[in-house]
């Protein structure tokens, strides 16, 4: 709702009728929010903002156990429909506004004057830390989002770094060819299905091969080592493990790297590679990377590996990482759409991954496992959600 939109306003009974998946509002104050739509992306779960339809979330907001950000209350205001009516009739008949214009036309008080309700509204909105977040117009943004968007963040300069880690609820359109921009966009799937068939083939080639016997590590002309095809998995489990420092690394220093505010190609750059996924964190199409772009990788790592290491055992190691990156990708996805059960291993990836999101972009670069964060002093502080 546009700030300058007059406000819609419901009674209690309509607000409390509310309480569904298919419809689950909330209030703050005597503000009103239809969240249905965030129900599935937050990380407490689904369970926990449906326990609290049609009631007020302001101490859930401010905590304890968590006090959310300002992003977090800046996302809110995307979902504000509307003022809550305490003293509407019983049957809803008639809202604040039809009895206001009512007495109006029947001269009871000028235009200038205000209800009880209204002052009400007033009051909360000055006393209440969420009315301090400015409402979320979209239209009065720093872009035009009515165009594509990757050739105007550039021009942002200095504003960039805040713009693009205030998140929004809507999807992004990166360029006007509608081909250019169909490349930018892949379903979840795809990732398996493009990935894991390569994954089994090298799996069982480098199995296979190593199962007859003939593969040596030479250390010297009359020294060598047989390697036999027990060894597979734990190459196999190396390779996973090296993937997960460079699912580290490629997030925290090429991901998040701060673009000089004057370059307009490398904030161009950092936006098409991470920075629309901070500011559209939940744009489905945009979660998992495009097989073509991940290629590039894929090939670099196989390179390397295959350069450093005898053939057959790079290839093992290979196969390992490249599964790594599918499981990475597809926890990913998850972490922003699913809803795992509270206390297991993915909840807290979630919580991590969101806080990550909304309030410290600066670290938790750990997306399948928090283990680097550690050593890098990168670990965002534990808190309940």
């Amino acid at each position: 709702m546009s700030p300058s939109t007059s406000p819609r306003f419901f009674t209690e009974r309509e607000v409390a009728r509310h309480s569904t998946s298919d419809s689950c509002w909330v209030l703050m104050g005597t503000r009103v929010y239809d969240v249905t739509a965030f129900l599935r992306m937050h990380p407490g779960g689904e369970a926990l903002i449906r326990s609290r339809s049609g009631k007020d979330v302001r101490q859930a907001m401010e905590g304890p156990p968590h006090r959310h950000s300002e992003n977090a209350r800046r996302w809110m205001e995307q979902y504000y429909i509307g003022e809550l009516d305490r003293d509407s009739d019983p049957d809803g008949a008639q809202t604040l506004r039809e009895r206001r214009k009512t007495s109006e036309q029947a001269g009871g008080k000028t235009a200038g004057e205000k209800t009880t309700q209204e002052e009400k509204v007033e009051e909360d909105d000055t006393t209440s830390p969420y009315s301090r977040c400015a409402p979320v117009d979209l239209d009065k943004d720093l872009v035009d989002w009515r165009k594509p968007l990757a050739w105007q963040v550039g021009y942002l300069g200095e504003k960039y770094d805040a713009w693009v880690h205030q998140p929004v609820d809507r999807p992004i359109r990166l360029f006007g060819n509608p081909l250019l921009e169909a490349g930018t966009k892949t379903s979840w799937y795809w990732v398996p299905v493009v990935w894991l068939p390569i994954v089994f083939y090298y799996s069982w080639y480098c199995y296979s091969t190593l199962a007859k016997g003939t593969t040596r590590i030479v250390l010297t002309s009359d020294i060598s080592i047989p390697v036999h095809q027990y060894v597979f998995p734990v190459l196999f489990l190396t390779g996973w493990f090296l993937w997960s420092f460079i699912e580290y690394c490629i997030h925290r220093f090429v991901f998040h790297m701060k673009p000089p505010a004057h370059n307009y190609y490398l904030i161009t750059l950092h936006f098409l590679l991470h920075g629309q996924h901070h500011k559209s964190p939940f744009d489905g199409s945009r979660l998992v990377f495009p097989p073509g772009l991940a290629s590039i990788v894929v090939g670099i790592f196989y390179a390397i590996l295959c350069y450093t290491l005898p053939e057959i055992l790079g290839t093992s190691v290979f196969v390992g990482g490249l599964c790594g990156y599918v499981v990475y990708d597809m926890i990913h996805y998850y972490l922003h759409y699913g809803s795992p059960k509270r206390g297991s291993y993915m909840y807290s990836l979630k919580a991590y991954h969101v806080k990550h999101h909304f309030e410290h972009q600066r670290a938790g670069f750990g997306i399948t496992t928090t283990f680097w964060d550690h050593p890098f002093n990168t670990v965002i502080p534990d808190e309940e959600f």
